[in-house]
């Protein structure tokens, strides 16, 4: 009886029509506005990494620039979860925000000044992270309450499909006002585009669930309260084997090459590094922006544990094969692919956690399922930035593919064995 009750919430989702979140008028508005947020994020990211390559040169600083963005995911990530299910999600989403806000502005101001140095990219980073990782819970509890249990997996493919829009279009409009208006001008016009969802998340009813009703009687989170909650889902393979499986794909690999993205640019002898770089991070995203939909429209990828780590797999294999590419176009063609294969693994194992989380600990699952998705990453500028700057980032990233490979690998027969 047990095993059926695990199985019943992906074939619930199973049953759901294409697009099917998308009838919400409330969840409408948020694909907009949260794509808007997440295109200004990576607008962000285009233009400090250009500014901060150009200036210092150093493969190191990318790394660290990986380490400090994504350790508070490993820190706060279960804390933050427990504070999606305490309190207003609206309103956690709403200081997300203003942080990204805060921080488009430190850089815009600082390189207007031309006194950026590397302790200002630290501090701005880590900002940037705590805002990421206070938006995570409390967005997936948002969208729950805006389509309910029934359409969940499709408000998960989706949500994730408007991160990648905004991922899609955040090199193509920072590459833009990068060669247009110049970093600070951009920067600084960037901090607005963050603004549509402030506004929005004033006006909705939705999130506005109180802490009773949102079962938020539990503990804040931590580490001791993380293991507490590992604990309790234990008996669940599915949330286990996906937690597992986003925790070694983030530590080993992770978006660390994207940081080193300038480089990898500049190596496969384009005559515009600058063009060529946000060409390579738009073609990742248009990869996920196409694999969110074909799942989401198509069903061609039912919601399994097994394909999920298929899927990261399949990606090892294309990431090997990018950092060994000599040619540009193939070196895009395979970050198209790349991407596909990202959003279709990292989606699903997320659907998958979130429909079989129990309803009082929903937040705190997400927390630690995020603390091993985004807070691992961090440890893959180690792998990718930093071991790069001793022997080439076109060795580190491969490497650091092919061990994740055999991980996976590990993991998939563990998955058969213990079915």
């Amino acid at each position: 009886m047990k095993d059926a009750a695990r199985e019943r919430p992906a074939e619930q989702a199973r049953a759901q029509p294409s697009f099917a979140a998308l009838r919400h008028r409330g969840f409408r508005a948020y694909f907009i506005t949260s794509a808007l947020a997440m295109m200004a994020d990576n607008i962000e990211h285009v233009i400090s990494y250009w500014v901060m390559f150009e200036k210092f040169h150093s493969p190191a600083l990318g790394g660290v620039a990986v380490l400090t963005h994504w350790l508070p995911f490993l820190f706060f990530s279960v804390y933050f979860g427990a504070l999606a299910d305490r309190f207003d999600s609206r309103r956690v989403i709403q200081i997300a925000m203003l942080m990204f806000i805060a921080v488009s502005l430190g850089w815009g101001l600082l390189f207007l000044a031309d006194t950026i140095e590397v302790w200002h990219a630290v501090v701005l980073l880590t900002v940037h992270g705590l805002a990421g990782v206070l938006w995570g819970p409390a967005s997936q509890l948002l969208i729950h309450d805006i389509v309910g249990r029934e359409q969940l997996q499709s408000a998960v493919r989706l949500n994730a499909t408007s991160r990648s829009l905004g991922i899609l279009f955040g090199p193509a409009v920072g590459g833009a006002l990068l060669l247009i208006a110049g970093p600070a001008i951009g920067l600084l016009v960037n901090a607005l585009i963050y603004i549509p969802l402030i506004w929005w998340l004033w006006k909705t009813p939705h999130g506005s669930r109180s802490p009773v009703e949102k079962g938020a009687t539990a503990r804040s989170g931590s580490f001791a309260d993380a293991w507490k909650v590992l604990r309790e889902v234990s008996g669940n393979r599915t949330i286990i084997s996906m937690i597992a499986l986003a925790g070694v794909s983030s530590l080993l690999v992770g978006n660390a090459f994207q940081a080193q993205m300038p480089e990898f640019a500049h190596d496969l002898g384009t005559e515009k590094a600058d063009f060529s770089y946000t060409v390579l991070l738009a073609a990742s995203a248009a990869g996920s922006l196409l694999g969110g939909l074909i799942l989401e429209a198509r069903g061609l990828l039912v919601a399994r544990a097994r394909t999920a780590i298929v899927l990261t797999i399949l990606w090892c294999l294309t990431i090997t094969a990018f950092a060994a590419a000599t040619s540009y176009p193939l070196a895009v063609a395979l970050m198209l692919v790349a991407g596909f294969l990202n959003l279709a693994f990292s989606a699903m194992s997320q659907t998958l956690v979130q429909l079989h989380a129990p309803e009082h600990l929903r937040g705190r699952v997400i927390g630690l399922y995020n603390m091993s998705s985004n807070g691992l990453r961090a440890f893959s500028g180690v792998t990718v930035g930093i071991v790069g700057s001793l022997i080439g980032i076109h060795w580190s990233l491969a490497l650091s593919a092919l061990v994740l490979l055999m991980a996976a690998i590990a993991l998939l027969s563990f998955s058969m064995r213990a079915r």
